[in-house]
């Protein structure tokens, strides 16, 4: 089974070659590297969470500080922790990898 991403998901249309990049910006989940893979997904489509700047709410986020809280009561947060069962990655333990693997880039 294909594992969307969050820009599958909410349609925003912000990933790369997507219809609203030209109007609202390259969403940067779809974009940042350090967590390709990460549950199946491309770039960090589905770690969003921990990624500052995506688009939730039909508005831009800020820092990780500030955007967790809103991310674990979104419905695709939900829907990632559902689909990886025992597989989810903890918070804490991706921003570990953001760190290690930000280090080799």
């Amino acid at each position: 089974m294909q594992r969307l991403n969050c820009w599958e998901f909410r349609r925003c249309g912000r990933e790369l070659g997507g219809d609203r990049e030209k109007d609202l910006g390259i969403c940067p989940a779809s974009t940042y590297l350090p967590l390709d893979g990460v549950h199946e997904g491309i770039a960090s489509g589905r770690a969003c969470w921990v990624v500052a700047g995506t688009m939730c709410s039909d508005k831009v986020s800020g820092t990780f500080a500030h955007k967790i809280g809103d991310c674990r009561e979104c419905e695709f947060y939900e829907l990632v922790r559902t689909e990886e069962g025992d597989g989810f990655l903890p918070t804490v333990e991706l921003l570990t990898m953001v760190d290690n693997r930000s280090r080799l880039l």
